[in-house]
């Protein structure tokens, strides 16, 4: 195993969202692994290696048989256990061919694969990510599919929000995020961020959704990593001194925007954004103007994003020198790349890798 890995295998990622699954085969890449991806007649999905046993043709480039993968190249078949159930022009199967079957949960309307040892993949592990359920929250999300960056990037962009006031002016963006504290707590597992700004002007974008021009508000920004790679952060505005601090959100609107973070090589992962909210869920109109602000051919908050995160991959492969500096707004991003050095560190000796929460 290459001990200079930066992600764990041992670990639950965000392969597809359920609704891109179905009856045809659909490749990733995940954690460096070819991946082919489809849906059973029963309705659950399989995930194969992709890479045909005979002559390593990639299985995603032949087609479904019922509930099998026949390989494009000599007809090879493979069932969703991953073992070959015919060979053309022989009666006897060698045993040894097969390809690798990996572990799947559809959870938090996304297809979570485990890429590591299928004997250590427990569904009890699969990353909080239920403000994406449609329950509680709504809203539509998407993915930038092979973003051309290291996966760490994106968790260091979300675990510090000053990077708003710059990148993101005009929307999101306000001075208040640079000239606020914060505090950074930790467990085995997550990382938290939390920002309280007081009595301050809402920004563009929150102060639309609130929609009561002129009051002055309470702002709040809570973002928690959770190891491997998501990140959930919890974000509104509520009129001033109504005790939004204190617990009550009642004069305010609330938002979660979820991020998980799937790495596929090391220097690009899948990026599975969405931006949920509490308030007029069901208004139609709010959820597509919602998705459209934060993607829509480059000019969107998650575009802006895009664009920082690619070049600075760009500048770090032109200007290698380890590490970063850090100043303090990056506390939170230095603690989550803590656990996950330390996952991968229990994962290479040997052990699991994952911390489980009921250990905290």
């Amino acid at each position: 195993m290459d001990n200079a890995r930066s992600y764990p295998l041992n670990a639950w990622y965000a392969a597809a969202w359920v609704q891109e699954v179905g009856r045809s085969l659909s490749k990733r890449k995940i954690c460096g692994q070819d991946i082919v991806l489809y849906r059973r007649t029963d309705g659950e999905v399989a995930a194969l290696e992709d890479a045909c046993w005979h002559r390593l043709l990639p299985l995603s480039l032949g087609f479904l048989r019922g509930d099998e993968v026949v390989c494009g190249y000599h007809g090879l078949v493979f069932n969703p256990a991953g073992r070959c159930t015919y060979m053309p022009a022989q009666q006897t199967i060698n045993p040894s061919a097969c390809v690798k079957a990996y572990p799947v949960v559809e959870r938090h309307r996304l297809v979570w694969i485990w890429p590591g040892d299928p004997a250590l993949a427990d569904p009890s592990t699969v990353p909080d990510f239920r403000w994406n359920d449609g329950t509680d929250f709504v809203g539509d999300g998407g993915t930038f599919y092979s973003l051309k960056c290291d996966y760490r990037l994106v968790i260091d962009n979300l675990m510090d929000l000053t990077h708003e006031t710059y990148v993101h002016a005009g929307s999101i963006g306000d001075e208040n995020i640079t000239a606020t504290p914060f505090d950074v707590t930790h467990t085995q597992s997550t990382a938290t961020l939390t920002r309280w700004m007081i009595d301050i002007e809402p920004p563009p974008f929150w102060a639309r959704q609130l929609g009561r021009p002129g009051v002055r508000v309470d702002r709040w920004q809570i973002v928690t990593f959770h190891l491997p790679s998501v990140v959930d952060g919890d974000v509104g505005v509520a009129v001033t001194g109504t005790g939004a601090p204190q617990g009550d959100r009642s004069q305010g609107v609330n938002g979660h925007f979820l991020a998980a973070i799937t790495p596929e090589t090391d220097t690009s992962c899948h990026y599975f954004w969405n931006f949920v909210r509490n308030y007029r869920r069901d208004d139609e109109e709010l959820t597509r103007a919602l998705t459209l602000g934060h993607v829509n051919n480059g000019k969107g908050i998650y575009d802006q994003d895009h664009v920082v995160l690619e070049a600075q991959q760009r500048a770090i492969e032109s200007n290698p020198r380890s590490p970063f500096y850090n100043l303090n707004i990056d506390a939170g991003a230095m603690w989550s790349r803590r656990l996950i050095d330390e996952m991968i560190a229990r994962e290479l000796a040997g052990g699991h890798g994952q911390v489980r929460a009921a250990a905290e």
